[in-house]
């Protein structure tokens, strides 16, 4: 990045599209005008960012876009948002030099190598320097992100940006078989992100409640909102919503189990727009007792440490690292 002018960054989900502008600071780019648009009120993702840079009342020439989706070659599509461009038509349309597109939990992995104390809490692990690499990075929200961190000699840091949230969900008891179940019904296949993400919690709270299974019998808009859910469970009196989060928790921490082991990590680094809320909550839950239960290896992921990403934007922070990384692609 140069002082001239700032660069047009964004992390686009399912929900909602997040937009910046990244100018250089200290250590790392600083954000600025930091704006949160529904997607749904966009028809398009040129549509949300021109909204954007008119509230701003800027003209970046360079942009650093996240998207929710696999990135390879020019077209796009979002995996859970019916958007969908064409890279090289979207700098055309948007008038800019240069528009970088990455996956956004690429991007919000790479924000963990620039994160400041105060930016994450431990969960289980050392108390000092504890970002060690290889560093998993996994994170519900719309969906359910996955990514790996590695400590390369020429790049320092690189990120291998992963689908693992679309692997197999595997039950784990006669809960979680009846939650499979009736998310088999519905679904047909059961990815970890048909139970690991926001409409994932409010269908756990379905499938515990009884509500019916089949793909007709229950609508999207009968489901329970998964703010609401996890507002009722914090506040103690919901016996239905807070067996829907602890449920939620326990998978959680055998799918951070299972990733670490997956990629030898060191560190698990949670992040997505879900679990802070409910930090405190997840401490108690059985997280760290389902991240441990993998028979021989409870000793290796022991020395495992498990972080929850707190930063606000860490999808825009990411998105701006990763222009100005001559080593992104």
């Amino acid at each position: 990045m140069t002082t001239e002018s700032p660069v047009l960054v964004g992390d686009v989900g399912g929900t909602n599209a997040r937009f910046a502008l990244a100018v250089p600071g200290r250590d790392r780019p600083q954000l600025q005008r930091v704006e949160k648009l529904r997607a749904a009120e966009f028809a398009s993702l040129q549509q949300a960012i021109r909204h954007y840079l008119q509230s701003v009342d800027e003209r970046p020439q360079r942009a650093a876009i996240a998207v929710a989706c696999p990135v390879n070659g020019d077209d796009i599509r979002l995996v859970n948002r019916a958007w969908s461009f064409n890279r090289r038509e979207l700098a055309t349309i948007l008038g800019m030099d240069q528009v970088l597109i990455l996956n956004d939990f690429g991007a919000a992995a790479r924000a963990v190598t620039a994160l400041e104390p105060g930016e994450f809490e431990l969960l289980h692990g050392p108390g000092d320097d504890c970002l060690h690499p290889p560093i998993s990075v996994i994170g519900p929200g719309t969906g359910m992100g996955m990514a790996l961190l590695v400590d390369c000699p020429v790049h320092q840091w690189r990120v291998v940006e992963t689908e693992g949230g679309h692997a197999s969900f595997a039950p784990l008891g006669s809960e979680e078989r009846r939650i499979h179940d009736w998310l088999a019904a519905r679904h047909g296949r059961v990815s970890i992100e048909r139970a690991l993400s926001g409409s994932g919690l409010a269908k756990i709270h379905a499938a515990l409640a009884g509500m019916p299974v089949g793909r007709q019998e229950t609508a999207e808009s009968d489901l329970r909102e998964p703010a609401d859910i996890v507002a009722a469970a914090l506040g103690g009196e919901d016996r239905a919503a807070r067996a829907a989060l602890a449920r939620f928790c326990a998978i959680l921490g055998s799918v951070a189990g299972d990733t670490a082991l997956f990629h030898g990590a060191r560190t698990v680094a949670i992040a997505g727009g879900i679990v802070p809320r409910f930090i405190p909550f997840l401490k108690s839950s059985a997280f760290r007792e389902r991240f441990l239960d993998k028979g021989r290896f409870a000793a290796y992921l022991e020395k495992v440490s498990i972080v929850v990403v707190t930063h606000p934007e860490p999808g825009l922070l990411g998105a701006a690292l990763s222009h100005q990384d001559p080593s992104t692609s």
